[in-house]
């Protein structure tokens, strides 16, 4: 073998050296990207489970929050339908009391029953001040 036949071995030989350790390189990198990337989606996944945890909690502020204003409107509603009695009470009261008075034509097309003024009326309205 001459000698230049010897240095292309050896060149040939170092060239196929540095291949086999690129693609080792390359090889490990990825590996070390994927392992990465599997550290952060192992991370994404324990960040989702602490938010399901909230959202949870959260669902069962709003049903409560929910049931509560169901109730209230429940209460809301009894309490217009006692007024809308107190008021057809009222109203026949004032009927029967102009019924009875000779003064009151209740019998006109034009009648409609006049609810006295309450002197203690709970208004929210504030007197003005001096």
């Amino acid at each position: 073998m001459s000698t230049a036949q010897i240095v292309l071995l050896v060149v040939a030989i170092v060239v196929v050296i540095a291949i086999v350790a690129a693609v080792a390189m390359v090889m490990r990198r990825r590996r070390t990207e994927a392992d990465h990337r599997r550290h952060e989606a192992a991370q994404l996944r324990e960040d989702a489970a602490a938010g399901a945890a909230g959202l949870q909690a959260n669902r069962a502020e709003a049903q409560q929050a929910r049931a509560e204003a169901e109730a209230a409107q429940a209460r809301a509603e009894e309490a217009e339908r006692a007024v809308a009695m107190d008021e057809a009470t009222v109203e026949d009261r004032v009927r029967e009391a102009d019924r009875v008075d000779p003064d009151v034509d209740h019998r006109d097309e034009g009648y409609a029953p006049e609810a006295p003024e309450t002197t203690g009326s709970r208004s929210t309205e504030q007197p003005p001040r001096a």
